[in-house]
């Protein structure tokens, strides 16, 4: 797995002065989001922050967009953007509520809209990952795995990341169920709810993870750090530092 940076750890910094931040602290690749650094429908800037990466000795490795599924939103222009950040993943979002809040009908709709949108972005060389997230259809293992199976394109992958609350044990068990289908990981400590620690405080869990997504026949791709405490830029270097040392103990 490649150590990276989800660019919404830092919504303040432009992502000239992130990119060379992020390969200071050894890091490989980035996760441009949607909302601030990468606005879909705006190639020209996309391809201003594709130049910034690859300046700092960087890949972009995903597109965090915030593409609802089930809504009346277009994919294109978010299309257009990840092909002009040179990236082959777009991160997006299975709907608005819980998997156990939504109707059939709501259900049917995000499903039928999920496989329009894999099939537009496969068409550009473009894999779709879910948002492993609690106010979405992909909130947990079971209505994850239960996604990609009505979905069926090997071009839909899951991200993940702990959900809120869960102790190591919960959250290496529901890693564990949907390893097989993870693309990339949202690497973070919270606890006991969203309080945000150190990436150390929470190193049992993280190692556990690291450890089993390296035992699988096609690991994650990436481990994206996310949410350091106070979204300090002054902790970048030794999270970083943290995360690449549990990655090359688990190679």
């Amino acid at each position: 797995m490649r150590p990276g940076l989800c660019s919404v750890t830092f919504r303040q910094l432009t992502p000239e002065h992130l990119a060379p931040l992020a390969a200071e602290a050894g890091l490989e690749v980035i996760e441009w989001g949607g909302d601030v650094h990468v606005p879909p429908g705006d190639p020209e800037r996309a391809a201003e922050v594709a130049r910034a990466t690859s300046d700092a000795g960087l890949e972009t490795c995903s597109y965090g967009s915030y593409f609802r599924s089930g809504a009346d939103e277009q994919l294109t222009p978010i299309l257009d953007s990840a092909e002009a950040l040179g990236t082959d993943r777009v991160r997006i979002w299975a709907g608005r509520v819980d998997s156990a809040d939504a109707s059939p009908d709501e259900y049917s709709q995000v499903i039928a809209r999920l496989r329009d949108a894999t099939s537009e972005a496969s068409e550009r060389g473009i894999a779709l990952a879910l948002e492993f997230h609690r106010g979405t259809l992909a909130d947990n293992p079971g209505a994850v795995l239960r996604l990609l199976a009505d979905v069926g394109s090997p071009a839909l992958t899951t991200y993940w990341q702990p959900s809120v609350g869960a102790a190591d044990d919960l959250a290496l068990a529901e890693y564990d169920a949907v390893a097989a289908h993870t693309s990339a990981v949202h690497v973070f400590s919270w606890w006991p709810a969203a309080e945000r620690l150190r990436l150390h405080e929470r190193a049992e869990l993280w190692r556990g993870v690291i450890a089993a997504a390296a035992a699988q026949p096609s690991p994650p791709r990436d481990a994206l750090l996310e949410f350091v405490p106070d979204d300090d830029p002054a902790l970048l270097a030794s999270e970083a530092a943290t995360l690449r040392e549990w990655l090359a103990a688990a190679r």
